[in-house]
This record gives C-alpha cells, structure tokens and sequence, in this order.
C-alpha cells in the first residue's frame, strides 16, 4: 500500500513538472539543471536531444543559451539600477561624505540627464533607434517608480465584523502625482509615436552639414543652427498625403507641447520662493524693473502692443534680462500686498489696489513672453526654485514635464524646417521673409486667446478681468512713484498672442 502511494505522489509530480516546463519554457530554466543535463550526455556518451519544443521552435541548446543571455542582461540592469539609486541616495557626492545636494534636485538633475543623453539633439525627423526607446523606457520608470511611494492620509470607511461602519485613515498616492504621472506618461507615448510615423518615408532626407553649397541650395540655414543637417525635398515638393500627414503631426505635436507646457507651469507656480532669491531681490519694483520699463507700465492707459513696441528684444538675452526682471518685481509687489508691518523695508507709499494693478499687468506682460518667444532659456526664479526645492513629487512633475516640453519643441522645430523646404520647392522666388517658425508665427497676430492662458487666468475669472484696471482718483501721495496716474481706467483690450508653439526651457542644472 505504501509502495502504490509512492508511485502516484511521483507520478503526479512528474506530471506537474512537465506540465510547467511546457508553460514556462526558457522562463522555468535554470543553468544548473541545464549543466546538470550536459553532464548526463557526456557521461552516457551522447549528445543533448536535438529535438525543438513545439512552441518556440528552439532546441535545448538554443534555450540555454537564450536563458544566460537574459541573464546577463538582468543581472547589468540591476547593476545599472544599482548606480542610480545610489547616486540619488548620495546627492551625487560620490565621496559619501554629505555634501550632496538635495533628493529633489538630484532626482530631477537625473531625469534632465538621462533625457539629454537619449533624446540629443535630436536633429531629424526619425523614428528612435530600438535600443534608445527601450533604455529611455526602462530607466524613466526607475526613477518614476519613487512617485509610488510619495502618499497621502485620506479618509475611508471600513465594516468591521459585527457590521458597524468605521472611518479609518488610509495611504493614497498624492493627488497631484496621481493626476499628473499618467499624463505625462501618455504625452510621452505621443510624441515617440510621433517620430515613429516617419519610418516609412522616402519624400524627404537630409545633407550633411558638410555638404556643399551648391546641393544645399536655398534651403541652407541661415539662423543660428547651422549645424543642423538640411533637409531636402523632390524638386516639385512633397505630396498632398505628405503634406497632410506633416500638418497632423504638427498639430498633433502643439497639442503635446502645450499640455507639457501648463503642467510644468503649474508645479513651478505651486514651489515656494526660496529665502535666497528674495534676499537679493531689490527693495522696490521700480528698481527691479528700470524707470523706462517700470513707466511703460504704470501709464495711465496701458496697452501691451505698445509696450512692446518700446521694448528692445532684438535678442534672446534681452528678452530673457526682460523676464527676469518682471518675476523679480512680481514677488517684491506679491510681498508687498502681504506685508502688514508699514515700517518693514518692504513698506511702500503705494495703495494696495495700485500694486496689484501693476502686478497683474507684469503678470500678463510675463505671459505673453512665453508664448510669443518660446524656447527661452528658464528665468533666474525658476531656476532658483528647482534648485533649492525640497519636494520630490514636485521635483518629478517638473523636471519630467520639462524635458517633455524640450523634445516637443524639438520635433515640432524639425516639422518646420520640413516645411519649410518644402514651401521653398514649390515658390523658388519668394518674398524675402524668415524662415518660418515658432516665434514669426507668434508674433503676426495678436488677438486670440489660447487654451494655457484660459488655464492661468481661471483665478481672474475671464480674459476680460484681467485687463481690467481701476485706479484710484485719491492718490496724490503717490504721485512720486506711479508718476501722474490719477484717473480711474476701465481698459478692455484682446492683446494675447495666439498659440503656434510655446517655450521650452532648456537644462537649467
């Protein structure tokens, strides 16, 4: 009886075990009972079956040695994991003594690095290699994998057993990386989709940036990216399903780059302003701004288009030196509002409704910044924040939204430039103009309201309140700063720049 029992608990392990062997395949395998196979067939003097499971059409041999290949492979990516993670946990002080700096910023310096060393420059308008799409995949999701650990107490409601309802504080991911992650994610996926639907065309190639002149013809760069390749198009230019498909792509491509856009605006507007920026702020916005700028803006009737048609942005640097002086008299005029102590080197003679007056005019000047000159550099404010922020949930929506931002740009610039050799093919003689892009198209109209301004201006109700100001007649003691405004203004003007493309800042680390 006990002899049987033996032969039916063997039977059915034996009948188990082949039964997972044949499910797991190459996955079940080991490396020892593999050698312990080749060990068999030596010993009996022949060699390991040749036979080909029926599912994978693989030998044995083929198995193992696919087995150690994986192996491999797991075990250089844990090793891989490894150094990043420690690297984080250090602060990128390698030297372990904790000068490092904080876990935010080394987690965002990590994703900023990481996309810059994938993504490049990203000068043509193809699909990623395989083995750039699947490491970009693998080690973003290292490092959004901390957003699964970062959460919140909520309430819940919990039956115990004798049937009474009892409210109990549960862990919940933080409501602004449970919105938030998934959506990058998906704006993430588009914009790769985006690069691989030019896999299979042939209507349009690039030169080298060695190529000479007279191939590049007058489709050579004339900005400052020189170093790009030039793109080249059929004589007669693309076809209709071209053109088409490049429009799609395009906007396609907007509509990522101004998601990526609000969002990153969004947490950078939710971090706080560190001491050490408002430390070497300047006491008042008038000495912020400049008198020519801070005239500009507290006229009595205040027209944007004007404004910046006094303005000298003939050049990045300006434009930028321009933003950071409006964010800086922004915060001195929020604290001003704030300050309760008269006394304090923060007081002013200035009434609390004529700040806010200037600081929501500042505030809407700083808007139109960013959509009518997209790809600036990120300002002195944020710049500051990212660096001594302290949260790491905001740290990952930031620095991932970012580099979105970046690569967004990026194609959409390439699809420009595509489009552009393309309108050259079929006008050879146009008239003479820029090379189209971005910042032209944002600069030609100046009356359409745009989907990220609606976002920002949600607090201000409607457009229309925001460009509202009321002055008040009683401000003689004033007159030394705001320089004669007297009269009460009710100044409605549509002015915001329509969105072609907006800013996409670059690595501010």
């Amino acid at each position: 009886m006990v002899r049987e029992q033996d032969n039916v608990w063997s039977n059915l392990f034996s009948s188990k075990g082949s039964n997972e062997n044949k499910s797991k395949h190459a996955k079940s395998l080991s490396i020892d009972s593999a050698s312990k196979f080749e060990d068999k067939g030596s010993k009996d003097g022949s060699k390991p079956s040749g036979e080909r499971c029926p599912k994978t059409n693989l030998t044995m041999e083929e198995l193992v040695a696919a087995f150690q290949i994986r192996e491999k492979q797991l075990l250089t990516e844990m090793d891989q994991m490894k150094e990043k993670f420690a690297k984080l946990l250090l602060g990128e002080d390698m030297s372990g003594g904790g000068k490092g700096v904080s876990s935010a910023l080394a987690l965002s310096n990590a994703i900023t690095n990481l996309a810059a060393s994938v993504f490049g420059e990203q000068s043509r308008l193809e699909p990623m290699t395989p083995d750039r799409k699947a490491r970009w995949r693998k080690e973003i999701d290292w490092l959004l994998s901390v957003a699964d650990q970062i959460v919140e107490l909520v309430a819940s409601q919990q039956k115990s057993k004798d049937g009474t309802n009892m409210e109990i504080m549960v862990t919940k991911q933080r409501i602004d990386l449970c919105m938030n992650i998934p959506a990058l994610r998906k704006l993430d996926t588009m914009l790769i989709d985006c690069l691989d639907n030019f896999k299979d065309q042939n209507e349009f190639y690039y030169l080298s940036k060695d190529a000479p002149d007279s191939e590049k013809g007058k489709n050579k760069r004339k900005d400052d990216k020189w170093w790009l390749p030039t793109v080249k198009v059929p004589q007669d230019g693309l076809s209709d399903k071209s053109r088409r498909n490049l429009q799609s792509q395009k906007e396609s491509v907007t509509q990522v780059l101004k998601a990526a856009m609000s969002i990153n605006a969004q947490v950078l507007s939710e971090m706080e302003v560190p001491e050490n920026y408002i430390e070497a702020l300047p006491k008042n916005g008038r000495a912020s701004l400049g008198d020519a700028v801070y005239r500009s803006i507290t006229v009595e009737f205040f027209d944007p288009d004007q404004f910046f048609a006094s303005m000298d942005l003939s050049n990045e640097h300006k434009i930028l030196d321009l933003k950071n002086r409006l964010e800086a008299s922004i915060v001195i005029w929020k604290r001003k509002m704030t300050q309760k102590d008269g006394k304090s080197a923060w007081g002013s003679a200035v009434s609390f409704e004529k700040r806010e007056q200037f600081e929501e005019r500042a505030e809407t000047i700083l808007l139109i910044i960013k959509h009518r000159f997209p790809g600036l550099p990120q300002s002195s404010l944020d710049i500051s924040k990212i660096q001594y922020n302290r949260d790491v949930g905001q740290a990952l929506l930031e620095s991932y939204s970012r580099i979105l931002e970046s690569l967004a740009f990026t194609v959409l610039s390439r699809i420009e430039d595509v489009i552009h050799a393309d309108n050259m093919a079929q006008n050879p003689n146009p008239q003479p103009s820029k090379r189209s892009n971005l910042k032209d198209e944002n600069q030609r109209n100046s009356v359409t309201t745009s989907p990220r301004i609606d976002t920002e201006a949600m607090s201000a109700k409607t457009l229309s309140d925001l460009l509202t100001w009321s002055l008040d007649q009683n401000d003689s003691d004033e007159k030394a700063e705001t320089d004669e405004i007297t009269n009460d203004i009710d100044g409605n003007a549509s002015y915001v720049e329509s969105l072609g493309g907006v800013r996409s800042p670059t690595a501010c680390h």
